[in-house]
């Protein structure tokens, strides 16, 4: 008698992290990294519901979105801005206000597209896809404090002067407002106190992107103590990334004697000076003491 074969067993909670951590350590490795797609692994850290069917559907509606665009508009970069902005902004409604600040759903990609509502960041992302989608000339700007999209040519990062014309900056956050010169100089100014420079207006990496969302939401979990959790994965997936700051690894550390992971947070300060001491042996030995420090609370 034949029998039949055994149900796969269910993964883990943590099975299934571990899963989602391996397919976003090898994703920012891509030659071309799926920004979308890295968006989604970081907001399935925090939503361990969205699995890869809800992944599939977020995927799935920046397809749908795109596919309400008209094709090659004539006018160029800023025809192309009007048609997003004309759907995303004014037809489906996504924008921001001073309020998305304070959920952690406006740093989730799924949520963005579910609510409609998030951060600059966020809500450019959905710009972004949308708009590559159906052929638009189009990148994220990192301006800082604001984060913006670009249409059409950049300006180059060499002190040459960029084309009359050839880029257009629209804000998502405001419903997709084209921003002129003056528009960005000001969103740079309220932001850092600082002046706009054509610098500036470059076109952000899709893992400058990944970083700088994790960076929000590192800096909202820092803010409560309570989401201390949230700020660990956070860290964790901002040290899978190829190229990220080195103090990551020593606030890393710090987190887990805070969380009262003493052991493990003593650990990980020695490793952090063993890196430091070639090129900052002052800070290696504060790290050390910081490492003793942490072993001796188990006293």
């Amino acid at each position: 008698m034949s029998q039949e074969p055994e149900p796969e067993p269910e993964p883990t909670p943590d099975g299934a992290r571990d899963a989602r951590r391996r397919q976003f350590a090898e994703a920012v490795r891509e030659e071309r990294p799926d920004l979308a797609l890295l968006c989604l692994l970081i907001a399935a850290e925090a939503d361990p519901a969205l699995d890869e069917a809800g992944i599939d559907a977020a995927q799935i509606e920046l397809d749908r979105l795109a596919g309400l665009l008209p094709y090659a508009p004539a006018g160029g970069p800023l025809a192309w801005a009007r048609n997003v902005a004309e759907l995303l902004g004014t037809q489906c409604g996504f924008g921001g206000a001073a309020a998305d600040y304070r959920r952690l759903e406006s740093s989730l990609l799924h949520e963005v597209l579910r609510r409609r509502r998030g951060l600059p960041i966020l809500l450019s992302v959905v710009w972004i896809e949308v708009a590559r989608r159906a052929g638009a000339p189009v990148y994220g700007v990192a301006l800082p404090g604001h984060f913006v999209v670009g249409f059409g040519a950049a300006p180059p990062d060499t002190g040459a002067p960029a084309a009359p014309g050839g880029q257009v900056l629209v804000d998502p956050f405001g419903g997709g407002r084209v921003l002129d010169g003056e528009d960005a100089a000001l969103l740079v100014a309220g932001a850092t106190g600082g002046q706009l420079s054509e610098g500036m207006l470059t076109p952000a990496d899709p893992l400058e992107i990944v970083l700088r969302i994790l960076n929000n939401i590192r800096a909202w979990a820092r803010a409560r103590p309570e989401q201390s959790a949230v700020q660990l994965w956070a860290l964790d997936l901002s040290l899978l990334l190829p190229s990220r700051p080195a103090r990551l690894r020593h606030e890393r550390a710090q987190l887990l004697v805070e969380r009262g992971e003493f052991l493990a947070g003593a650990a990980e300060l020695e490793e952090f000076a063993k890196v430091m001491e070639p090129v900052e042996p002052d800070t290696a030995s504060a790290v050390r003491r910081q490492a003793a420090a942490a072993r001796a609370r188990l006293n």
